[in-house]
Order: C-alpha cells, then sequence, then structure tokens
C-alpha cells in the first residue's frame, strides 16, 4: 500500500507532482539537490494553494493539511530510505536520470517503485540502471500539474504488469486520467505534439505567417486551447529541442530535427516563460510576440 512517495527534483514539475500527491493525503518526501530550490517550490504550493482557495475549490484545513504531509530532505538516499514510490521529476537529460536512477536503486526499499516523469526519455534505458527493471515506470504529468488531469503510464521493456496498474490506481487516486502507453521515443503525447510545435516554428522560420497569426489560426481554427508557438514557451524551447532531438535519434527520421531558428533560440537562452522571453515577450507581465524578422 502506498503511504509515502518521495518526489525527486523541485522544479515546476516536482513542485507540481509533490502539491496533487500531498493534497490526496499521501505522504510526500520532496528533494533536490539545490536548498533554495526545496524553499522556493514550497512557497509555489502555497500560492497555488491560494489560487485554489480563491476560487473555492478547497477550503483552509485542506491548505494546512496538504503543506503538513510534505517533507524536505536535502539528501535523496534520507528522502527515499522507507518510500513505496519515487517520482524522478529531474531535469530532461539521460545521464542525469540514470545516474539518478542508479542512486535510488541503492537507496530505496527493494520493493519500492521507481518512476519517471521522463516526456520522452526510454524507460527501458533508465531501467537498465537499476537492478529492478521489473519496478521502473513512467509517470508522465503534463503541466501544469495541477490543472492538466492527464497522465501518460509508461510501460518499459521488464514493467510488471501489477507495478502498472498499482500506478494506474494511484492517478485515479489522485485525480487523474491514466493512459498507458508502450515505450517508444515521444511515447504518445509529445510524439504528436513536438512535430506540431516544430511545424509551426517553421513556418515562423521561413515566413509563412507571424507569431500571433500562427497561434491565432491553430486556436480559433482548430480549437486548441493556446498556439502551438506559445506552449512551446511554456514548455520550455530547450526541452522541446531535446524532445525532438530524442525522437529524432530513436526512431532514425530526419524529420524531427529541430528547426534551426528553435536551435539558435536556444543557444541565445531565450527558451520562453522561464527566461522571460521565448516567441513572446513576459518581461513586462504580457505577452507580446517577441521574434520578428530580425530571428529569421
Amino acid at each position: 500500500m502506498l503511504q509515502t512517495i518521495a518526489v525527486i527534483g523541485a522544479g515546476t514539475m516536482g513542485n507540481g507532482i509533490a502539491h496533487v500527491v500531498a493534497q490526496h493525503g499521501f505522504r510526500v518526501h520532496l528533494t533536490d539537490t539545490r536548498p533554495e530550490a526545496l524553499q522556493q517550490a514550497l512557497q509555489t504550493i502555497s500560492n497555488n494553494l491560494d489560487r485554489q482557495l480563491s476560487k473555492q475549490l478547497i477550503g483552509t484545513d485542506d491548505k494546512t493539511a496538504t503543506l503538513a504531509n510534505i517533507t524536505i530532505f536535502p539528501s535523496l538516499e534520507k528522502s527515499v530510505a522507507n518510500a513505496q514510490l519515487v517520482i524522478e521529476a529531474a531535469t530532461e537529460r539521460t545521464a542525469l536520470k540514470l545516474d539518478i536512477f542508479r542512486q535510488l536503486d541503492k537507496a530505496a526499499p527493494p520493493d519500492c517503485i521507481l518512476a519517471s516523469n521522463t516526456s520522452s526519455i526510454s524507460i527501458t534505458h533508465i531501467a537498465s540502471a537499476t537492478t529492478r527493471p521489473e519496478k521502473v515506470i513512467g509517470m508522465h504529468f503534463m503541466n501544469p500539474v495541477p490543472v492538466m488531469r492527464l497522465v501518460e503510464i509508461i510501460n518499459g521493456y521488464a514493467t510488471e504488469a501489477a507495478v502498472t496498474s498499482q500506478i494506474v490506481d494511484l492517478s485515479q487516486q489522485l485525480g487523474k486520467v491514466a493512459c498507458v502507453v508502450n515505450d517508444y521515443p515521444g511515447f504518445i503525447a509529445n510524439r504528436i505534439l513536438m512535430p506540431m510545435i516544430n511545424e509551426a516554428v517553421y513556418s515562423l522560420f521561413e515566413g509563412v505567417a507571424g507569431v500571433a497569426e500562427i497561434d491565432t489560426i491553430m486556436q480559433l481554427g482548430m480549437a486548441h486551447p493556446m498556439g502551438p508557438l506559445r506552449l512551446a514557451d511554456l514548455i520550455g524551447l530547450d526541452t522541446c529541442a531535446a524532445i525532438l532531438k530524442v525522437m529524432r535519434d530513436g526512431l532514425g527520421k530526419p524529420q524531427y530535427t529541430p528547426c534551426p531558428l528553435l536551435t539558435n533560440m536556444v543557444e541565445a537562452g531565450k527558451l520562453g516563460v522561464k527566461t522571460g522571453e521565448g516567441f513572446y515577450d513576459y518581461s513586462k507581465g504580457i505577452k507580446q510576440p517577441a521574434v520578428s524578422a530580425r530571428f529569421l
């Protein structure tokens, strides 16, 4: 029975996962290599709970209980020592995730399930860093975690059916809709989404239309809640480029190569919302198209 769930990484995805898990009554052990990230995560969770309070989605007792369910740990080893499930939510870099899973395999109890929030990296490859590949699974939450209902569950080559069933049940307990997929580059969400984003960037790069026009056409014409360029900014342009490269290398298809404009923007540090500028400029609290002809 799952009671204590460790979350590795206190960034955007990690603090969102910790928020939702704690809000549904589980004990959460949150860890990060950066002490300041842990304090910032607690503040972010508190702020997001306040938003839920203002919308009357929760009561003050719910906020108090949620925060009480979260304990921060500066050490990975201590955070996972008595966990029944670990959810890794570190940066989307293969080498980093492999290193974390080697540590988890040594530090977590033998029957502990090890899940990754990866959006594209092979679960089978991640599991190869452990001695328990049957207990390794993908648990891909969507951003923002407290709002988005989908969890993409990814079976590695050796993942046990009982582990999959347990993670599907947990997702449902968290108020999420769980969709189980198999372990191929990009899974389903990003295998379909990222080529669309890349094509939107190519359309801008080739001068077919501007930022606002591309996004407006996809919003009003295709009923998307936000346009692909705005969504890329929200995800992070570096993350989009990294996922496309994983798909290109894993599937051996050159059409997944990131658009040169996307590559240039990443190299220039224009990564979207998290840096204040991507395809839009967020520096003044408003979203204005930022990519003009001078970038092309």
